[in-house]
């Protein structure tokens, strides 16, 4: 659900970082404001510089406003669980550098469609092996994502 969330908001122009937030703040209903979701544009593209990738940092900021209730050091499951995603995000992209990353994923038509993916993939699956998957919030018109 999330990766298709993701896509959704990718096809409209949002970057990476931002796809993944606004993708998972519709996927489970995270309740996040449009300000909220503005704190994500500078982080696309790899903060702007080709550094780490914006759609893994839009994971795990997806991955802390889901799990987190009052800040980092009182959640146990954060660091642990952050590791899986960085780790794993970095094994299936071989690099967490955008300017690493783009030169093997990056496609003309689709731009970083593939990353983004990727990462909604990754974070997921990490989620669901650590029993903390939301229910997707049920839509009466899954259109209007």
């Amino acid at each position: 659900m999330l990766k298709e969330y993701a896509l959704h908001y990718y096809g409209q122009g949002y970057n990476c970082a931002e796809s993944l937030v606004y993708g998972a703040n519709t996927a489970w209903n995270l309740n996040l404001d449009e300000n909220a979701c503005h704190l994500m544009a500078g982080l696309g593209g790899g903060l702007q510089v080709g550094d780490v990738c914006g759609a893994l940092s839009g994971a795990v900021c997806a991955l802390s406003c889901l799990i987190v209730k009052t800040k980092a050091h009182d959640c146990a499951e954060l660091k642990p669980l952050t590791q899986t995603v960085v780790g794993q995000v970095r094994q299936r992209l071989g690099s967490l550098r955008c300017e690493e990353i783009k030169p093997r994923l990056f496609q003309p038509e689709r731009r970083c469609a593939a990353t983004v993916e990727n990462c909604a993939d990754v974070l997921e699956t990490v989620l669901r092996d650590a029993g903390l998957l939301p229910e997707p919030v049920n839509r009466a018109d899954e259109s209007a994502a």
